[in-house]
């Protein structure tokens, strides 16, 4: 096909919209303030609260309550004088007449079994039971409870730059988490008698304070996680004497809790390049069976913490080695029963030091002095320098690769809660994303420095198309507050996990987003970053302009999917007769013949001018791929005005492909395309998403190359999510669905 170039096209004149993905963020994005400046950094002014804790707490092993006290110094470090505090009171989810029970949508589906039933009908007696709140003299303050808040009144407000002492006195009973589910709770195991305490949310405590939204008091519903000051703990906790104790913080008296031996063990471990048994199986299950009388009393401290959690057993095995990070040697350590065994006292620990490199490789260089993996069936949740992991073997000590992969999965993700939201502390009652995503994608590169083609289950791009190709009415944009999502899981956890993943490995590369990531955690940590600061953050440290990458990925539901469409094939004119009609002859003696021209030739014995010699003239005889002299002397004449440079585009044979694609997802993404040609080799072009900035629906793109291309592939290395690929090749190649023979047979016999 002939084509002459064309040096001018005239584009579309395009208004941007507020919906046009690369109108920038600002108008959606809070102002810029002297407490957090436009590059995503804290301001001149940032502030930040800081409340203090020293509690003394006792765990009842016969009826499963908590009885505690504390005495909270809160430190106001904002401009603002405070007339009221806030604290929070999380037990409450669990009280009679819970919000969250009230707002539960039931349906009788869920009603199907008697255990069923039995969990909906379980009668629990939970929520905080406060005592007192009081001066640290024993004056008797004013306060008001709102189901999980409970509000101070002070008798003058706590001025700028000053601080305040109170006590408050509390108890509540534990959960039975296999019952009534929770964070924390306890275990029962009923053929021994025996509890396994894994104990969180189990002190009121101070809520956030800042200037974003004041104080952070929306109330615990259940799924809203929690944002908490920064402060140092000095925590009591006493126990049955035979029971072991892991912990936010340091141990400061393993003097009157330890043996001699097992604190000679701790010494051995904290230089061992391996896990070093602390109590061992066989002391375990000695304690099990023996069950000592009496109580001993814990004590640990910690600093620069946002919250405290601790378990407690008689049936712990523990487990420890050093870890060197930065200057720093961390305890990491495991506490798990003997049914836990040989999963965990194979790798939980060697999970931890894992963890604790990856992560400060990529964020902080983890800070604290200690590093705790608990097992607790049915469960993960993280904490301070301490989380709750589930992944339990069979009875008999086997277990499935699905349960290997889960329990490594799990310590990985929890332990990684450390970073966020423990350390760069964003607001998880708020926005789930900044800590469940950011999270999950650094759990991502962690799993994959663990083993080589680790199986992860969220970050790669090509696992999250399924859930945004889904039903809009049951997506949520991942800006939602964590109440309101749907889909949790892909939307808080998987999503964001996947978008920071193509950030690093398609949008940015991995240089630059490596970096900017780093400032931010580095920016952040022991600090309250909103998404904006974020979203600034790797703008800022990175010189790439994301607006469209956070509109599109995180404030509306659209998805990837970019056709496409067409292939049109174009060579250049040589202008030489001779050639150019050699082209022709070659392509019609290929060309495709028409049904019926196939038929004539047997069924049209002898045509009229092959009987009679007088039907053919001259003209009829001429060759019509034959150049004619006339033809020939017009191009002598067009190269005489041509320079050498034009004569030799003319004869390079250059092959010329327009592709026409199409945006039919709405996000906007990278054009990535492997060209192959006809020798076998080729090519992959990167064209970055901003060739979408004025036209969103449609665009066209003409690529020229030496020789002709037998294929084109779209997103050939799965890299932008894109849900349909059946419409990203040419010549199109559909995938194919499996076809299940059998699936209905199947569903009717189970």
């Amino acid at each position: 096909m002939n084509f002459k170039l064309l040096l001018a096209i005239a584009l579309p004149v395009v208004s941007f919209s507020q919906e046009n993905k690369f109108a920038q963020l600002d108008q959606l994005l809070p102002t810029p303030n002297e407490y957090r400046n436009a590059a995503g950094a804290p301001g001149h002014s940032y502030y930040q609260q800081k409340a203090d804790y020293k509690v003394k707490v006792e765990l009842n092993d016969a009826e499963q309550k908590i009885t505690g006290e504390e005495t909270i110094t809160y430190t106001n470090n904002s401009p603002d004088a405070l007339s009221y505090l806030w604290i929070q009171l999380d037990q409450n989810v669990r009280a009679k007449n819970s919000d969250s029970k009230l707002i539960s949508i039931d349906r009788m589906e869920d009603f199907k079994s008697l255990d069923a039933i039995q969990r909906k009908m379980f009668d629990f007696d939970g929520g905080f039971k406060i005592q007192s709140v009081t001066s640290t003299s024993g004056r008797d303050l004013k306060y008001a409870i709102n189901k999980t808040m409970l509000r101070i009144d002070l008798d003058k407000p706590l001025t700028s730059n000053s601080s305040i002492s109170f006590s408050i006195k509390w108890w509540f009973n534990i959960n039975d988490r296999s019952k009534v589910g929770g964070r924390g709770g306890y275990e029962y195991f009923e053929e021994e008698d025996n509890y396994l305490y894994t104990i969180a949310q189990w002190f009121p405590r101070m809520c956030v304070y800042n200037d974003v939204e004041g104080w952070q008091n929306k109330q615990f519903l259940g799924r809203g996680e929690f944002t908490l000051p920064f402060g140092d703990y000095d925590v009591s906790i006493t126990v049955p004497s035979d029971h072991i104790v892991g912990s936010t913080g340091v141990l400061q008296n393993a003097n009157n809790v330890l043996t001699s031996e097992q604190r000679n063990r701790l010494k051995k471990a904290a230089n061992s390049d391996s896990p070093v048994l602390i109590v061992t199986q066989e002391e375990a299950e000695k304690a099990e069976k023996k069950k000592e009388k009496g109580l001993k009393t814990w004590n640990f401290k910690a600093k620069n913490v946002r919250d405290f959690a601790f378990v407690s057993s008689r049936k712990f095995m523990w487990d420890a080695q050093g870890v060197k990070i930065g200057d720093k040697n961390v305890m990491a350590m495991s506490y798990y029963p003997k049914e836990g065994n040989p999963l965990w006292e194979r790798y939980s620990t060697k999970l931890v030091v894992h963890t604790l490199k990856v992560y400060s490789k990529y964020t902080v260089d983890y800070p604290y002095p200690v590093a705790i993996s608990v097992h607790s069936d049915r469960i993960g949740m993280e904490y301070p320098m301490i989380c709750f992991n589930g992944g339990r073997p069979n009875a008999d000590g086997t277990y499935s690769i699905r349960t290997k992969y889960g329990m490594w999965g799990v310590i990985i993700h929890e332990v990684g809660h450390n970073f966020f939201p423990m350390i760069i502390n964003s607001d998880e009652r708020q926005w789930t994303w900044m800590d469940e995503g950011l999270n999950t994608f650094v759990q991502y590169l962690t799993e994959q420095e663990w083993e080589r083609g680790y199986p992860s289950r969220r970050g790669p791009a090509y696992l999250i198309t399924d859930y945004m190709r889904g039903n809009k009415d049951y997506i949520s944009p991942i800006m939602t507050n964590s109440e309101s999502i749907w889909q949790f899981g892909n939307n808080s956890y998987g999503k964001p996990a996947t978008a920071l993943n193509i950030l690093r490995e398609t949008i940015m590369g991995r240089e630059l987003f490596d970096y900017a990531f780093k400032v931010y955690c580095e920016r952040w940590k022991f600090k309250h970053p909103t998404p904006a600061d974020f979203f600034r953050t790797m703008e800022d440290a990175s010189a790439v302009d994301l607006d469209w990458f956070w509109r599109a990925w995180f404030y509306t539901t659209d998805h990837v999917d970019i056709s496409l469409d067409a292939v049109n094939w174009f060579e250049i004119n040589s202008e030489n007769p001779v050639a150019e009609l050699a082209k022709d002859k070659r392509k019609d003696n290929n060309k495709q013949e028409f049904i019926g021209d196939i038929r004539n030739r047997e069924s049209i014995k002898e045509t009229v001018n092959e009987r009679d010699s007088n039907i053919d003239d001259h003209y009829a005889k001429k060759d019509k791929f034959k150049a004619t002299e006339e033809e020939i002397e017009a191009y002598e004449a067009l190269k005489t005005k041509l320079s050498e440079e034009d004569l030799a585009l003319l004869n390079s044979g250059k092959q010329f492909y327009e592709l026409e694609l199409s945006n039919k997802g709405g996000i906007p993404m990278p054009v990535i395309l492997k060209f192959t040609f006809e020798d076998g080799s080729n090519e992959v072009i990167h064209i970055p998403a901003e060739i979408w900035r004025r036209q969103e629906k449609n665009i066209s793109k003409v690529f020229i190359f030496d020789q002709k291309v037998s294929s084109v592939l779209l997103d050939p290395f799965l890299e932008t999510a894109d849900t349909d690929v059946n419409n990203n090749s040419w010549p199109h190649e559909q995938a194919p669905t499996k076809f299940e023979l059998f699936k209905s047979e199947q569903q009717f016999h189970h």
